[in-house]
């Protein structure tokens, strides 16, 4: 009874608009009281829960991704990628997509990638007659592949929580969004010859012009695999990772390219440590809040009552798809996690599940809580860069939806997609 009453103040703080950092520690600290534990403890669990070395690489990502966006790099990626694809039908869809996952390697942020890649994108589609609907669904989900594809940010969290390797998570990550890019490419083709796409498209620049724009792009190319092949190889940890990249990045745009303006730079480090400093009040809530729920047993009940109610891996996963499908209609992201994990986590053991895999599958669900209102963070982005209703937004991305959850389907019954590059590389 305990639990059910904790959970629904918790979420009746949640649903009135509340912060999430601040319903969590509130919540947290109202249980702790209740239990004489004196309040002293609670700042020592703030310090100790963003006191880690694996959430040093979130700001690093946050102002790497601010900084190329502020660049206009995004243009350069886009160009290069189009020139190369962008004379077929659907080749602009097509080259967003490609965009999109090049430029999540480096972000990590899925709203980063919304907002970088659909200022060029969308009025390049729409100039060229693709069907508005068609190109909003394609911006909003190819933005999701930023927090899946390595480096991401919800998985640093994940594995901060679960108390895994980033690393492991990192390239656990390959594989899966490959695989979700394929499927986007797939569907984007087959809507673009349902006429989604104007029959013929501008021909692009021959080898020329191709090679040129190709050059342009190079350093961010050179970037984006410095960071992946260097954790592959075990060169450097993810954390060192995001600061290998964010060197690169400084070099790139201020010795090779002309820079940006003080005050651009300013908001891109400003904007990553303000997104930063709410992510840690998060972090810290949720610590406070996990505290006070393993003092009441609840993840413990909780398991039991899984253990004794849901006798197999896939009634289990079943049950937390449905539980996550709603949450993501209200809950952003990082708060799942950070909500639902520390609950989750015991019973993962019991029905034999991979914690690695489980971060994946994870993370899948929050992409799909992007593309999903009323808190569907890419919706908002990309309706704000199209200056477009969300409803349009929301019909073009429910495909997407769709083909996430095969996806996730796709993931239960071939593990080897996510574990396949872990094993391999450990």
């Amino acid at each position: 009874m305990e639990s059910v009453i904790v959970l629904v103040a918790l979420f009746v703080f949640l649903f009135a608009g509340i912060p999430v950092g601040i319903a969590l520690s509130t919540t947290g600290i109202v249980l702790l009281l209740m239990k004489d534990v004196p309040l002293a403890s609670v700042s020592m669990e703030f310090l100790g829960s963003v006191n880690n070395f694996i959430l040093l690489a979130v700001p690093v990502f946050l102002l790497t991704s601010n900084i190329l966006l502020k660049a206009g790099v995004a243009k350069d990626l886009f160009d290069a990628v189009q020139r190369w694809v962008g004379g077929v039908r659907g080749g602009v869809a097509i080259a967003t997509i490609i965009s999109c996952g090049i430029f999540a390697a480096i972000s990590g942020s899925s709203v980063a990638v919304a907002a970088m890649i659909g200022t060029v994108a969308i009025p390049e589609m729409t100039k060229r007659g693709y069907d508005r609907r068609f190109v909003m669904g394609t911006l909003a989900a190819g933005a999701t592949l930023g927090i899946l594809i390595p480096p991401s940010i919800p998985l640093i969290i994940y594995s901060a929580v679960a108390e895994q390797s980033t690393a492991s998570m990192f390239l656990a990550g390959v594989g899966p969004g490959l695989f979700l890019i394929v499927l986007f490419l797939i569907y984007c083709i087959v809507k673009s010859f349902m006429g989604a796409a104007p029959k013929a498209e501008k021909g692009e620049s021959g080898p020329g012009g191709r090679m040129a724009a190709s050059l342009r792009a190079l350093p961010t190319m050179v970037i984006a695999l410095t960071m992946i092949v260097g954790i592959y190889a075990g060169v450097f940890t993810p954390t060192e990772s995001a600061a290998v990249g964010l060197v690169m990045t400084l070099i790139y745009v201020f010795g090779i390219r002309r820079g940006v303006s003080f005050a651009d730079f300013r908001g891109a480090v400003f904007g990553a440590g303000l997104t930063t400093a709410n992510l840690l009040l998060i972090i810290a809530g949720a610590n406070v809040f996990g505290k006070a729920i393993m003092l009441y047993r609840i993840p413990y009940e909780i398991s039991q009552w899984i253990a004794v109610n849901i006798e197999t891996a896939g009634m289990f996963m079943l049950a937390v798809t449905a539980v996550l499908l709603l949450l993501g209609l209200f809950l952003e992201g990082i708060a799942m996690i950070l909500i639902v994990l520390p609950v989750l986590l015991p019973s993962l053991g019991v029905h034999g599940i991979d914690p690695i895999w489980f971060g994946i599958y994870f993370v899948l669900m929050i992409e799909i809580a992007l593309i999903t209102p009323p808190v569907g963070m890419n919706l908002f982005v990309i309706q704000s860069v199209a200056k477009s209703s969300l409803k349009e937004v929301m019909y073009g991305a429910l495909p997407y939806v769709v083909i996430m959850l095969f996806a996730v389907l796709a993931i239960y019954f071939f593990p080897a997609i996510v574990m396949y590059i872990p094993k391999a590389g450990g």
